[in-house]
């Protein structure tokens, strides 16, 4: 007896170990969200790639979502990861199901997707624009897209706004496209496959320029919110986190100078200019590529921005010359073709080696401090106006009691070096600085064609074929 007693205490004892350690594990309250994301180490993001959320640019990932999400990470102090969607309905599977965190995927807030999803608050808003093919008559009003082919992308918040108007004008009638983007939906309007489709404003500021025989008709939505998704049924608690991240983001002006930097400087191109971009793409470009892409990796460059500053300066035509003699496709003066070891500066090849080996000169004097993206842009506006002009206005953004190391106010002093107000304060002398801040935006503009161009499925078959 006495060892049957022993017997059935040494196995109780096991037992009320393990109950103890159950009770105390029910005890211990379930992670949060925040908390599950900074014990994984990572945030999980789904998206939808376009050139207006995550796109790759020559040193990755980039795009505004992008940029915010990542700070949102970096902030949270673990790494971000993305999980690419194709339709708004998987992102919205993917957040509800717990296999993201949250979504940062360009989603407008609507009542419909209110009813499934926990919207932050936005960060951009945009408005819904009616887009049509020039020569065609334009649409000014919900009334005119009866009887017409209007294709929308499915599962889009242009879905719901015209399944909305639908009830009113029951005639309306327009189609879904399956797994399609923006840059698709301009396309079947741009080759006569459809009558109308419907965009976003930021979307069309950035396809602008790769579509030039589209225009917006009229607007169907004003003041629509973007933002960020989160399940509902989680707790609050990276909903929060994010709440004050955008806020703070907001309130510190960090959302307008990311706004600014994808979309500030788009500005509009006349048809002619754009229509000639887009024919010198195709049939100008690929004679340079190889030596813009030769060029770039000696000068440690995006070929990209190079043939982005050979196109304003000579819209890629080899026997450019202006009336005060420069020339070639990097228009070359004199002086810095002979500084350059340039015998023949309608050489092509010669040319850009030139032109990127400037460049980089110039680069190289910019103060190590001054961050990328803005001493690239000093750089450029230093190749226009001289690099001592350029000093000029850092000089008189630091007396003005703005930051000298940012170009966003360097570039509202250019233009200042050509009033004879400012005469005695210029080291340098006067100097067209307006022109050189409008050189830069040029280029700017051609540059981020060309990046996307290259994401585009419109001209990336060409650019391959050009760099092969």
């Amino acid at each position: 007896m006495k060892s049957l007693l022993r017997h059935s205490r040494t196995l109780l004892a096991p037992i009320a170990l393990l109950c103890v350690v159950g009770l105390v594990a029910a005890m211990r309250p379930t992670p949060t969200a925040l908390e599950r994301v900074q014990a994984r180490g990572e945030l999980v993001v789904a998206t939808r790639p376009s050139l207006t959320t995550v796109y790759q640019d020559p040193k990755g990932q980039t795009g505004m979502e992008y940029e915010l999400a990542n700070g949102f990470a970096e902030r949270l102090g673990v790494r971000l990861r993305l999980v690419e969607m194709d339709t708004p309905a998987e992102v919205k599977y993917a957040v509800r199901r717990g296999k993201a965190d949250l979504a940062a995927a360009g989603l407008t807030v609507t009542d419909e997707r209110r009813q499934g999803l926990r919207f932050s608050t936005p960060y951009q808003q945009v408005d819904t624009l009616v887009m049509y093919r020039l020569g065609e008559a334009r649409p000014k009003r919900i009334e005119d897209l009866i009887g017409k082919k209007v294709v929308v992308r499915a599962g889009s918040s242009h879905a719901e706004m015209l399944n909305q108007a639908r009830l009113e004008h029951p005639a309306l009638h327009f189609e879904q496209v399956e797994n399609a983007n923006a840059e698709q939906m301009l396309t079947l309007v741009e080759e006569g496959n459809a009558d109308y489709t419907l965009i976003n404003s930021n979307a069309y500021a950035i396809h602008r320029g790769l579509f030039p025989d589209l225009a917006s008709g009229f607007t169907l939505g004003g003041d629509q919110d973007l933002a960020w998704a989160f399940s509902p049924s989680d707790d609050r608690s990276l909903y929060l986190a994010a709440q004050r991240y955008l806020t703070q983001m907001k309130a510190a002006g960090e959302t307008q100078r990311l706004a600014d930097r994808f979309y500030g400087h788009v500005e509009q191109f006349d048809l002619y200019a754009a229509r000639s971009f887009i024919r010198h793409l195709d049939d100008r470009l690929p004679l340079y590529t190889q030596d813009f892409q030769t060029a770039a990796s000696d000068a440690d460059f995006d070929w990209r921005l190079l043939a982005a500053v050979a196109y304003q300066e000579s819209l890629w035509d080899a026997a450019a010359i202006s009336p005060t003699g420069v020339q070639g496709l990097m228009m070359l003066t004199a002086n810095t073709a002979r500084e350059m070891g340039v015998d023949d500066r309608t050489d092509p090849a010669q040319s850009i080696q030139a032109g990127a080996a400037y460049l980089r000169k110039i680069h190289n004097r910019i103060p190590d401090r001054i961050q990328e993206p803005d001493r690239t842009w000093m750089a450029l506006a230093a190749y226009n106006v001289g690099f001592g002009h350029l000093e000029d206005a850092r000089v008189l953004t630091e007396r003005q009691g703005d930051d000298p190391d940012n170009w966003q106010a360097v570039k509202q002093r250019l233009p200042l070096l050509s009033q004879s107000a400012y005469a005695k304060q210029l080291r340098y002398g006067r100097a067209p600085g307006g022109q050189a801040a409008l050189y830069v935006r040029h280029i700017r503009r051609y540059y981020d064609l060309l990046v996307w161009a290259d994401n585009s499925e419109r001209h990336r078959s060409t650019l391959l074929a050009s760099a092969n």
